[in-house]
């Protein structure tokens, strides 16, 4: 059975990332990719779906810490043994066009006897291999080949096949090390010829902490802001500068439940609002590559506009059930793609306009097509704004009139209107500025409870949403305003468990799924942010100090928290968590 979730960690090269759990198990990795079928996927089964294990032998007397090298994404575990210590180093080298995973295990002190399982299944854990020894370059390596896929294990001491599983046991006394690495390649490829270790490995480490070094200060929890950002790169793939929502499937929002979800894709809202908070603490390059990244994606007929792309852009992401998983708990069904993919989410370009108007605040100028994709889809919105939708939370529901989309429509609207009018771009701005203006009229009088004093879920309901808390930070109303004062009592009333915000109450029926959810982070990171701008500072921080608080011992974030048990829940680690502790930090500045 897999580990707590919160008790993995994450390495990646920005092409894929693996999670390893705090027992030395590599849980979860897809290759070359981060939507590629996972080799690894003992998280969503067991050890006979895949895993590789480099830990002591022995079970008992063993305690594990566990902290990234710097600002690195190196991955450093030590377990402490009755008779020594040992300390495991994991990463995936960047910036060699490689796909491959480097494990280095030293004993520091007595002598730990090493466990050694390598374990192969291809196509999430459905497909045993064809493995056998061969040369490269005078050494012997194992080499693991099915269908499309061939993965070579490299080390000085290999370990040995029974019944499927390659295992072996070793010593180390103190100063030892040995290193090992798992490389994928095309199955129709020669193998790659070795290369260094410790060059390469060193190369990582300088490029990751030369990148985190410019990371602001001067923000509550600043270790975890730059730790969020770290990982929201780690998210980010290097190439095509796509940004997935998390590098898993089907972690479960609620245990044994089925709201077990893929997120291994390039939502357009999250990879925007990740965006936002890069640009916030002055990375443009990354803005510039995810534009361009958009142009790519988006490009044709906006009717065709997806909520969602793989990775390189991407369009098919069909949903399929995988049964010969037993899922993470018990949580069924696993799914692999997305069918949300086909749905109408209204609010999307209002984030994405929110993104690239502080790309262009930021200094990165508009080409000609960026801005006439921009002006189309703006366009596009203006005939069917007020069409109900699926809203932000993807319901599978009734599509309703969200009081959330249409705030961002009024969003996409406003910044359209300003980058005429601030940058000097060309567009129908008296059109786009009556448009902004009735939208803004309707959610007042449709999305407004007068008798309770708060806006609501939809126009239709007097339900109220974690995501109204966006109202003052989008800058539809003020801050301190007091239908949004009325709207953060309301909320906290209504969704409130334990300290935590749900995102909305499940048992009305409005997502179409059965059972409910666990506390949404995200949700109370943005109330951080809506109570510093109503004025209710000492709220906001304690608040914040409590989120902070929830992240593991290596400052990660799942999806969801559930309070009554004290662990995380849903995909892992969670993009829309990670930029929203940045924004909430950012906010208390």
């Amino acid at each position: 059975m897999a580990l707590p979730i919160e008790d993995y960690a994450l390495v990646g090269d920005r092409g894929t990332a693996a999670l390893i759990g705090a027992d030395g198990s590599v849980d979860w990795l897809c290759l070359p990719r981060f939507d590629s079928p996972a080799c690894f996927a003992a998280l969503l089964g067991g050890p006979e779906h895949g895993r590789w294990l480099l830990a002591p032998a022995q079970d008992e007397g063993v305690t594990t810490s566990r902290s990234y090298v710097g600002n690195s994404a190196i991955l450093e575990t030590t377990f402490t043994t009755p008779t020594g210590v040992l300390v495991l180093r994991d990463v995936m080298p960047v910036g060699d066009g490689r796909a491959d995973l480097v494990r280095t295990v030293r004993c520091t002190r007595g002598t730990v006897r090493v466990r050694h399982e390598w374990v192969v299944r291809l196509d999430y854990g459905r497909v045993r291999p064809w493995v056998s020894r061969q040369q490269v370059a005078g050494q012997t390596v194992i080499v693991a080949t099915a269908g499309p896929d061939k993965l070579m294990l490299r080390g000085p001491r290999l370990p040995h096949a029974a019944d499927g599983h390659h295992t072996d046991e070793f010593d180390l006394t103190a100063d030892e090390v040995m290193t090992f690495s798992t490389t994928w390649v095309r199955s129709w490829r020669a193998l790659p010829e070795p290369l260094g270790f410790d060059d390469r490995v060193e190369a990582t480490r300088v490029e990751e902490e030369r990148w985190a070094a410019t990371c602001i200060d001067d923000v509550p929890h600043a270790d975890l802001v730059r730790r969020s950002l770290v990982t929201l790169r780690l998210m980010t793939h290097a190439e095509t500068g796509g940004i997935v929502a998390a590098p898993t499937t089907s972690l479960p929002e609620a245990f044994g439940g089925e709201r077990n979800w893929d997120y291994r894709y390039c939502w357009l809202r999250d990879a925007a609002l990740t965006l936002e908070s890069l640009l916030a603490v002055g990375y443009t390059d990354e803005a510039r590559d995810w534009r361009d990244w958009l142009l790519r994606a988006v490009a044709g007929d906006p009717e065709d506009l997806q909520i969602m792309y793989a990775v390189d852009g991407g369009r098919q992401l069909p949903e399929r059930v995988l049964d010969h998983l037993p899922g993470y708990e018990h949580s069924l069904p696993v799914r692999i793609g997305n069918a949300a993919v086909s749905q109408r989410q209204t609010d999307v370009l209002g984030e994405v306009m929110i993104a690239l108007e502080d790309a262009r605040d930021a200094g990165i100028t508009e080409t000609a097509q960026s801005w006439a994709l921009q002006r189309s889809l703006v366009e596009e919105l203006a005939e069917h704004w007020d069409e109900p939708d699926h809203g932000l939370w993807e319901i599978r529901g009734e599509p309703r009139h969200f009081t959330h989309s249409r705030v961002m429509v009024w969003v996409a609207f406003d910044r359209a209107v300003k980058a005429v009018e601030k940058h000097g771009l060309d567009g129908p701005v008296n059109r786009w500025r009556e448009l902004r203006d009735q939208v803004h009229e309707q959610v007042l009088q449709k999305g407004y409870d007068a008798d309770r004093g708060t806006f609501t879920q939809h126009y239709d309901t007097t339900e109220v949403d974690a995501s109204l808390l966006n109202l003052p930070l989008v800058g539809f109303l003020p801050g301190d305003d007091e239908r949004v004062l009325g709207t953060i009592r309301a909320i906290e009333e209504d969704l409130m468990h334990q300290g935590l915000l749900r995102r909305y109450r499940t048992q009305t029926g409005v997502d179409g799924l059965p059972g409910g959810e666990h506390p949404f982070l995200a949700c109370s990171f943005w109330l951080v942010s809506a109570l510093a701008a109503a004025g209710r500072a000492e709220d906001a921080h304690t608040l914040m100090d409590r989120l902070c608080a929830l992240t593991n011992d290596v400052g990660l974030l799942a999806e969801e928290y559930d309070v009554d048990s004290g662990r995380m829940a849903g995909n892992f680690p969670q993009a829309f968590s990670h930029l929203t502790l940045v924004q909430a930090a950012l906010a208390l500045r």
